[in-house]
Parts: structure tokens; sequence; C-alpha cells
């Protein structure tokens, strides 16, 4: 148990000197770097919506085609 604490505690000293060192060495400001992701994110998220629409219709068209040549079968039996 107490190697796992020494670990613990090792991990989050790490962690935190290296977000230090990330602010620090940052070739930007927290307002520029938080708005670059926030316009990343954005984009992301607008590539992701227009992936599921057009998924979206894809598969209606199919559906609608699969229907069509049901009614199509069953008007033939």
């Amino acid at each position: 148990m107490r190697r796992f604490m020494t670990f613990l505690a090792g991990a989050m000293c790490g962690a935190l000197v290296g977000s230090v060192a990330a602010l620090l060495l940052a070739p930007s400001s927290g307002d520029e770097l938080q708005s670059r992701i926030r316009d990343q994110a954005s984009s992301f998220q607008g590539e992701i919506r227009s992936a599921y629409e057009a998924r979206m219709a894809q598969l209606e068209a199919e559906l609608e085609s699969l229907r069509k040549s049901t009614k199509s079968a069953d008007k033939k039996s």
C-alpha cells in the first residue's frame, strides 16, 4: 500500500509540474489558447454533425428503398 501511495503522490506532483511548465512555455496567452481550443472544438462539432446528417440521410434512403422493394414483393404475391 505504501508503494502505491508513493506512486500516486509522484504522479500528482509530476502532473502539477507538467501543467505549470506547459503554461509557462506556451507560445500564446491563456485567452488565445482557450479561444483556439474553442474554435477547434466548434469546428470538430460541425464536422461530426455534418457526418451524422449525411449518414442519416443515407440510411433513410436505404430504408425507403427497402420499404419500396417489400411493397412491390407483397403486391406480386
